[in-house]
């Protein structure tokens, strides 16, 4: 076999080469006209070859030891790893333009004007997404067909060794070197590889070839008629016509669903029903898009309103004029047991009657009904099942589980509440279970015993209870009161009512309705110095002094004269007349800043405003004064007894021990306490005091141990008649005297004094101890 001239086997391979004597060839440069040389084996007439520079190449192989086919193939993947990089046209991704929203169409405008409700068109919301792309990075599908403007990826291993990517041109051809054109448009993607290795083989033997597309080719369609937004889109050249329609943004709300067509060369290929992928993923209308393709959307077909008791209410269009009312449910999910199969509405329109062009139908909804058919303009309206129970009991209010129950003939209110057990509510429990969350000793107090015990159970009214019952026939509420302690535990005929289906029978508690206070638990708090202080249940009219025997009686420390009892009626009626109290002073106090500021000289002005600031201070303290609910048991001093005064629920009594000293404040020298003496009175007291030059000695008050307030009648005297008679009183342990000062007229503190009748009737009705004036006075 005659071997070729490296030389020859260089230019046959399209690579120009010039020897210099002693030196090694020098490639030719890789121009266009470089490469037609190597394809057709001559240069083109009528341009000359252009030579490269002289460089020394060094990425020549070396075919040195090789065979002329192996030299070939090494020079060919050597020389051409560059040749044929692809050029196919890439697809541009354009900014996503909004689609223009769907305007209601007359049948959508029509139905909201005869139901108040706007319906949307079934399935257009498949296309709201903007952000549906070109096909472009997929698998390329087995029956895609090759055309211009594609990019095959060419492997080649064995005897020859290369890699390239050629585009296919116009002419649907692609370029191998050493092989020469090869025709691959109109070939699918399944058999390109079969052809490109019959051809190469051609030329080469003992190699392997793979062959696979690269960068796609774009494509033109055309998407008119009914389009949300008709033109021309340039989409890859793997898109389909479904893909196409969600890239265009899908029908206008005028446009077919149903009936999509897809037009070449003016033959129809084929008509897709969307209604048909939306159901079933159905695509066997779908086809794959050549260049020129036109997708056309008609107008939309009969159009029917679904509404009512359905998954899906929405306007359905119609493939035919008339479809069955089954097959038309099927589209919204078909009926659901919320539904009732009995009736049915559809209003139809007869534009040919002139007066009344719209009728009213009823049709069940049984294997006949569903299919009778519907055309367009029906309204149809599916009705919900109705909420009554054929055999329910409803039990309701203080009760264990409030639940609907089976109704059985013959049922009694005792066998729907068996035992008094099921009347206890299961928060009882819960609160019950939470008490040992408290890991502490600390957490727990009398206080919050007595709120556990009131407050764990709520206490059921045994005396009433009620049955409502429906009158059907009269269309009425009956309510049937009646004794559930009888009812439950004695069984009694009379109360234990017979029941019918739908009644509703409510248990009562105390709270939701009062009973009388011998009908109720109440529990009043003992403490201080008693023998055993807690929390008592008490008898309805039991007394202050039974409670105290009942606690073991007072203890040797006990100053019984000082009793403190709470009561939560009389705290909330103190509040109330300091809540009256507190308006009163703010609206005094506004009236007064204004008469003044209209009245006063601009020399006046600043002693007003910090008068101002001042009561506004003296408002708020008044504001944060809150109302004891201390009840004064008015007992002698010297020899204190218990009044029979009957407790109530709630009440807190507290005993305190004896105490040494009384204590003098207000307008003094010295504001403390004394020790206690039993020759001294009130005027000693202030003596030791040492009253202030601006005190006011005929309006001292003296406040007692056990919550009463002595004033000085001189006070309320022109001439001060009784300031001798009040100096005189003796004071005992725990007493207090509080000294004022002389009233500056012109204060909001004077008016606030002054709008109550006196000193004594301002503790009384608010409660206040020498703690609260104190406070007040601040």
């Amino acid at each position: 076999m005659k071997t070729s001239h490296p030389l020859q086997t260089l230019t046959r391979l399209g690579l120009g080469v010039l020897w210099f004597a002693g030196t090694a060839p020098l490639a030719l440069a890789q121009t266009p006209l470089a490469t037609e040389a190597a394809v057709t084996g001559v240069a083109p007439a009528s341009q000359g070859m252009q030579i490269a520079a002289p460089t020394v190449t060094t990425g020549l192989p070396n075919l040195s030891g090789l065979s002329g086919q192996q030299a070939q193939g090494r020079a060919l993947g050597a020389g051409f790893s560059e040749i044929g990089q692809g050029t196919g046209p890439a697809i541009a991704a354009p900014p996503k333009a909004e689609l223009p929203p769907l305007a209601p169409n007359q049948f959508q405008r029509f139905i909201a004007d005869a139901t108040g409700r706007d319906l949307p068109l079934y399935g257009y919301n498949l296309f709201n997404g903007n952000n549906f792309n070109s096909l472009a990075n997929v698998p390329v599908p087995a029956n895609y067909v090759v055309g211009p403007g594609d990019d095959i990826d060419l492997k080649l291993w064995g005897s020859v060794d290369s890699a390239m990517r050629l585009t296919v041109d116009r002419n649907g051809q692609i370029t191998i070197p050493k092989v020469g054109p090869v025709t691959v448009a109109g070939t699918r993607a399944d058999q390109l590889e079969k052809q490109l290795k019959a051809q190469v083989g051609r030329v080469f033997n003992n190699f392997e070839l793979n062959a696979t597309l690269g960068r796609l080719r774009s494509i033109q369609v055309y998407v008119v008629g009914q389009a949300r937004k008709p033109g021309a889109y340039t989409v890859s050249g793997l898109s389909t016509l479904i893909s196409t329609l969600f890239e265009s943004g899908g029908p206008a709300a005028t446009g077919s669903m149903r009936q999509i067509q897809l037009v070449r060369d003016g033959k129809t290929i084929t008509t897709l029903d969307l209604y048909a992928f939306i159901h079933s993923g159905t695509t066997a209308a779908d086809a794959q898009l050549l260049p020129g393709d036109v997708i056309v959307i008609p107008p939309a077909g009969p159009r029917v309103a679904m509404l009512g008791a359905l998954d899906t209410p929405a306007i359905y269009e119609l493939k035919q004029a008339q479809e069955p009312l089954q097959s038309v449910l099927s589209y919204s999910g078909g009926l659901n047991v919320l539904t009732t199969p009995h009736k049915a509405l559809v209003e139809r329109i007869d534009n040919v009657n002139s007066q009344a062009p719209r009728s009213v139908q009823e049709r069940s909804l049984d294997a006949a009904g569903l299919q009778t058919t519907v055309r367009d303009g029906d309204m149809v309206t599916l009705l919900p099942i109705a909420p009554q129970f054929s055999n329910a009991v409803t039990l309701r209010g203080n009760v264990a589980m409030p639940l609907r129950y089976s109704f059985k003939p013959g049922m009694r209110v005792a066998d729907l509440i068996p035992e008094p057990a099921a009347l206890i509510q299961r928060d009882y429990y819960s609160r019950k279970n939470s008490m040992v969350q408290f890991e502490s000793g600390k957490a727990i107090s009398l206080d919050r015993v007595a709120g556990d015990v009131k407050n764990l159970l709520t206490e059921i009214n045994w005396d009433y209870a009620a049955i409502e019952r429906l009158e059907a026939k009269e269309v009425k509420t009956v309510l049937i009161p009646f004794n559930l302690g009888k009812a439950i535990k004695d069984k009694d005929p009379a109360n234990n009512q017979q029941l019918q289906p739908g009644d509703v029978v409510t248990i009562f508690g105390v709270n939701d309705l009062p009973v009388p206070i011998e009908k109720r638990n109440q529990f009043v708090r003992l403490a201080g110095e008693v023998m055993v202080p807690g929390v008592y249940q008490i008898a309805p009219g039991e007394t202050l002094p039974e409670v105290v025997k009942r606690a073991g009686g007072l203890s040797r420390n006990s100053f019984l004269y000082a009793t403190v009892l709470t009561r939560e009626s009389t705290r909330a009626q103190q509040q109330a007349n300091l809540d009256k109290a507190t308006r009163q002073l703010e609206a005094n106090i506004g009236s007064q800043s204004a008469s003044l500021a209209q009245n006063a000289s601009d020399a006046e002005k600043t002693s007003q405003l910090a008068q101002a600031a001042a009561q506004k201070a003296l408002l708020e303290r008044v504001r944060n004064l809150k109302a004891s609910g201390r009840i004064s048991l008015e007992m002698d001093p010297v020899e204190p007894t218990m009044p029979a005064l009957a407790l109530e629920d709630g009440d807190s009594i507290v005993i305190p021990h004896k105490p040494s000293f009384v204590g003098v404040f207000g307008a003094v020298l010295s504001e403390t306490s004394f020790i206690h003496k039993a020759s001294y009175t009130v005027g000693d007291y202030l003596e030791k005091a040492g009253p202030t030059r601006e005190a006011d000695l005929e309006a001292v008050l003296l406040i007692r141990a056990d919550g009463s307030v002595l004033a000085n009648k001189a006070q309320r005297s022109w001439l001060g008649f009784g300031h001798g008679s009040f100096v005189r009183i003796p004071m005992y342990p725990g007493d207090s005297l509080f000294v004022p000062e002389l009233l500056d007229r012109r204060t909001a503190y004077t008016q606030f004094i002054q709008g109550a009748k006196d000193w004594t009737q301002l503790f009384y009705q608010f409660g206040l101890g020498a703690a609260g004036l104190k406070t007040l006075r601040n």
